[in-house]
């Protein structure tokens, strides 16, 4: 277990002070990547989109897509992107409009850093206490282009990165990479009661675990097992705003 604790810590900024102590995160964090929105008054900490801002007074995470593009984004390069033998760029089969990044080199790495290292910056400007880059699984994904060796190089520079803006890391779901002792400092972890990986993660992270899960079997078994151990909140799956009618959230009692 790291030890680590997300409570008045002292962080090194990216130039070298001391930073200022960080709110804790708690076990109420509301996950909030569909949009920002005001956090209940027992929200200890949210996560939030890099284009949205923190929550002011609350421990805040921000969301990165670091390992694939989100729809419509045009910060890569064509030549950034993973291309199949016949040439086309290799897509996230679950999310349309997602492509996965070429991380199969050290030099295509160093170019993936050069744009998603300065959203962690921005992020750390903005005020964020921690980012959370996602699809750090993408390998699985690339039809055999990426293995997990790549993988651990890319999130390896992105510890890096994030510990040089004065941020906090997360580790994204997959578990088959927590043996790997990648330099993270969190976790979150989505529907860990449904693959039954939970006690893997908190083995590693201890009670610095983000849970979230998607049916209310899912997030009943999970308070049970460690809502007052970790932060665990069941949400809709377009993890959406309370303006929608389909918007969920709720926390362990």
């Amino acid at each position: 277990m790291r030890g680590f604790l997300l409570v008045a810590v002292l962080l090194l900024g990216a130039c070298g002070s001391p930073a200022a102590e960080r709110p804790s995160m708690g076990t109420r964090v509301d996950y909030q990547l569909g949009g920002a929105y005001e956090p209940a008054d027992d929200v200890t900490g949210v996560v939030r989109d890099r284009t949205d801002s923190p929550a002011p007074g609350l421990w805040s995470s921000c969301y990165v897509n670091a390992f694939q593009t989100q729809p419509g984004e045009s910060a890569f390069a064509e030549d950034v992107l993973l291309h199949d033998a016949a040439g086309d760029r290799v897509e996230d089969p679950d999310w349309p409009g997602e492509f996965l990044l070429d991380i199969g080199t050290p030099e295509q790495r160093q170019r993936v850093l050069d744009v998603v290292g300065p959203w962690f910056d921005g992020c750390a400007a903005d005020g964020f206490d921690a980012v959370e880059p996602d699809n750090l699984d993408s390998w699985t994904r690339s039809e055999g282009l990426l293995d997990a060796d790549d993988a651990v190089a890319m999130a390896q520079l992105l510890v890096d990165r994030a510990h040089d803006a004065g941020l906090t890391i997360a580790q994204k779901n997959t578990a088959e990479l927590l043996d790997a002792d990648l330099g993270f400092d969190l976790a979150v972890t989505e529907q860990c009661q449904e693959f039954d990986e939970c006690d893997a993660f908190t083995d590693v992270y201890g009670a610095d675990v983000i849970e979230v899960e998607y049916t209310d079997d899912a997030f009943d078994a999970a308070c049970a097992a460690r809502g007052g151990e970790i932060a665990v909140q069941r949400r809709d799956l377009d993890v959406s705003t309370p303006d929608s009618p389909d918007h969920v959230s709720r926390f362990c009692d």
